[in-house]
């Protein structure tokens, strides 16, 4: 019997970052990671996904923690395991485009506090808006040989979305000096056999490695991992156990017993494994009683499927009908979502895509007429404020809601001006550290409310007994 040619499947563990995000909202604080840190860096993960994404947002807004000093903490504690976060490419982790200089002293900042891998996607799959992003990490890495870029792209369905849509795309991310791909499937809509062809087609097209993150939602992550690793994926996102399932990854211990004996096998210590997932059980109990962690996210939704909407946007849609008594009007807008998307150019769902036409659906509903109302994000996608999509935008739309307007088809962050000057003077008394100028350039608000509490901290100040209308602190 001939020797087993060895392709190991290599593994990202999203415990700290998306599985706890799409679970229980990104409330995980720092001192429930770091006690198990010593033994995840010995596990031999290709990363540890944990940084990025909406951990920034929560730990400023609902933990009072500085996400700076998370990852420090962290780094300290990843001896030998690499750090990964997510990046919204021009968005950063905020919520509108920013200038290039605070892209670029983001990245700087995030390679020196101790992140190795940046994953930058665009909710248009726009190339030009994570060009910056590869550029400062591509910087970096030429001084400091430290720092990879890679790019994902939001997986999704519909007529422009072929086979080679996709291989033309990973093309184009390797001419622009990417170091890695990552087909990211936020929605759980990639199926195995369709994970089979694409990841093949891929490979066919690119020499970079090709990572794969899906969400089981849907109920069939851990299939699609099986095919794509047969299919010649290099990496798989997974979750330890506790942690996997419903709107997160699926597990870790599960996929390294699927692939163990194989020329697949990982390699990894289910023992050691075991290990880690006791840790975290107690935690998920807790979110359970507490009810941070509702039961309904861990079932699997066909929804999904059948109307290729993300969980948290189907979630989002429900509210915003109760709020209006409309519930009954739940199928009309499941049916009108696929419309204002191709209206719109026919964009992945993705945040915050996925907002705009979720929110735009339920006004042409509740309306009873088409865009009657539109949204101010409806109106910045259509001017072209967002980037490019795929298909041309509705014409009849574009008169409809921005009559006569300028539309923008160059890449929106070349409008913007410089701004770190700016935004450094805006925030000058509350900076301890170079990093709260870039806390306060994605979160304004939120940032400053956090410089206040931590002053207070600092000073030993009694919040709940200061005068905060005079300004009077009593220690």
């Amino acid at each position: 019997m001939s020797e087993l040619v060895k392709k190991p499947v290599k593994i990202t563990e999203t415990v700290l970052r998306d599985s706890h995000q799409s679970l229980i909202a990104t409330r995980m604080p720092t001192e429930y990671m770091l006690p198990i840190i010593e033994k995840m860096d010995q596990v031999g993960y290709n990363s540890v996904e944990c940084w990025g994404g909406a951990t920034f947002d929560a730990s400023l807004r609902f933990l009072k923690e500085d996400p700076w000093d998370r990852l420090r903490k962290l780094r300290d504690g990843f001896k030998n395991t690499k750090l990964q976060m997510l990046f919204r490419g021009q968005n950063i982790l905020g919520y509108r485009p920013y200038a290039d200089d605070v892209v670029e002293a983001f990245v700087q900042k995030s390679v020196a506090n101790g992140i190795d891998i940046i994953r930058i996607f665009d909710c248009l799959n726009d190339l030009r808006n994570l060009q910056a992003t590869v550029n400062a990490t591509n910087k970096i890495k030429a001084t400091e040989g430290r720092g990879h870029a890679q790019i994902a792209l939001s997986y999704t369905l519909g007529d422009a979305y072929t086979l080679e849509y996709w291989t033309d795309m990973a093309k184009k991310i390797e001419e622009m000096g990417a170091d890695s791909i990552c087909i990211k499937d936020m929605a759980g809509l990639l199926v195995p056999y369709k994970a089979a062809e694409l990841i093949s087609a891929m490979k066919e097209s690119t020499k970079l490695p090709i990572q794969l993150h899906t969400h089981y939602t849907s109920g069939v992550a851990s299939m699609t991992y099986l095919k794509a690793v047969e299919a010649g994926v290099d990496v798989i996102d997974t979750a330890i156990s506790p942690f996997a399932l419903g709107t997160s990854q699926p597990a870790t211990e599960v996929m390294v017993e699927t692939f163990r004996g194989t020329e697949y096998d990982t390699g990894l210590d289910q023992n050691l494994l075991a290990e880690i997932a006791d840790y975290f059980r107690p935690y998920r109990d807790e979110c359970l009683e507490n009810g941070l962690l509702n039961p309904k996210v861990m079932g699997v939704d066909i929804k999904t499927l059948l109307y290729q909407v993300p969980g948290g946007m189907l979630s989002n849609m429900v509210s915003q009908l109760k709020e209006q008594n409309a519930e009954d009007k739940y199928y009309d807008v499941l049916k009108e979502i696929p419309e204002v998307r191709k209206d719109l150019g026919e964009p992945p769902l993705v945040t915050p895509s996925s907002q705009i036409v979720g929110t735009q659906a339920v006004f042409n509903v509740l309306m009873g007429e088409r865009y009657k109302m539109a949204t101010k994000e409806t109106k910045a996608v259509l001017r072209g404020e967002y980037g490019q999509t795929v298909k041309p935008m509705s014409q009849e739309v574009i008169d409809k809601v921005i009559p006569g307007e300028e539309r923008i088809t160059c890449r929106y962050a070349d409008l913007l001006d410089n701004e770190m000057e700016k935004l450094e003077s805006e925030m000058a008394q509350w900076k301890q550290q170079d990093e709260d100028v870039l806390s306060y350039a994605l979160f304004p608000q939120v940032a400053v409310d956090f410089f206040k509490y931590r002053q207070a901290q600092q000073e030993k100040v009694d919040m709940t007994k200061a005068d905060t209308q005079n300004g009077a602190y009593p220690v």
